[in-house]
């Protein structure tokens, strides 16, 4: 496991809340972190069929690109029922031409559910997986989940994507109905987290 021992990240991201969350992490360890927007990177066409190529996909362009350190993610939600969908395409059921809708993309899962005439409870997991590579090309990579099951009608105003329709094992509320705090406890990218500042960035 190779330690990271930079002063500045890049995260591959143009997602602002994304770009915030590692920046609250980071900083206290005198880290700077930059993204992949202050850097004008395009974002590279995902053509992987999985979470590990996708993140890999991204996080070595942006590293070969600045020459930094680059942290890349991809994460997204697997139906029991649904054979895995929508998996790695979890934002592609969102996409409309104004941009990502997840109210649409849960309503077609709701109704994919009800097609396939699936029995409840309908289980699910949230995957997220980590890479961060370096300019030499090697790089870590890091997984976590969360499993639970997809409730309808939607629960909670909190969250984003298919937080409403996810209720986590051992809990009666869905990531909606929860606070930040206890939603980054249970969720799939604090685990990930977890295991990636645990693998690169622990002291000796």
């Amino acid at each position: 496991m190779r330690r990271f021992d930079e002063k500045t990240l890049l995260v591959a991201t143009h997602n602002a809340g994304k770009l915030e969350e590692f920046q609250q992490i980071m900083t206290p360890l005198g880290i700077t972190v930059t993204s992949a927007r202050e850097h004008d990177l395009p974002e590279p066409e995902e053509t992987e069929s999985s979470f590990i190529g996708n993140a890999r996909i991204k996080a070595h362009a942006a590293a070969q690109a600045t020459g930094l350190p680059a942290l890349a993610d991809d994460s997204g939600l697997e139906v029991a029922a649904l054979n895995g969908a929508p998996g790695v395409y979890t934002a592609d059921w969102a996409e409309t031409p104004q941009g990502r809708d997840f109210l649409m993309a849960m309503e077609k899962t709701h109704a994919m559910l009800l097609a396939a005439k699936a029995p409840e409870p309908w289980t699910a997991r949230f995957c997220c997986t980590l890479v961060l590579a370096w300019p030499d090309g090697h790089d870590e990579v890091f997984t976590g989940h969360a499993t639970g099951q997809l409730v309808w009608p939607r629960r909670g105003a909190d969250g984003h994507g298919y937080d409403p329709m996810f209720q986590p094992d051992g809990h009666n509320r869905t990531f909606a109905e929860m606070t930040a705090a206890q939603k980054n406890a249970l969720s799939h990218r604090g685990a990930a987290i977890a295991a990636l500042m645990t693998g690169c960035f622990t002291p000796a």
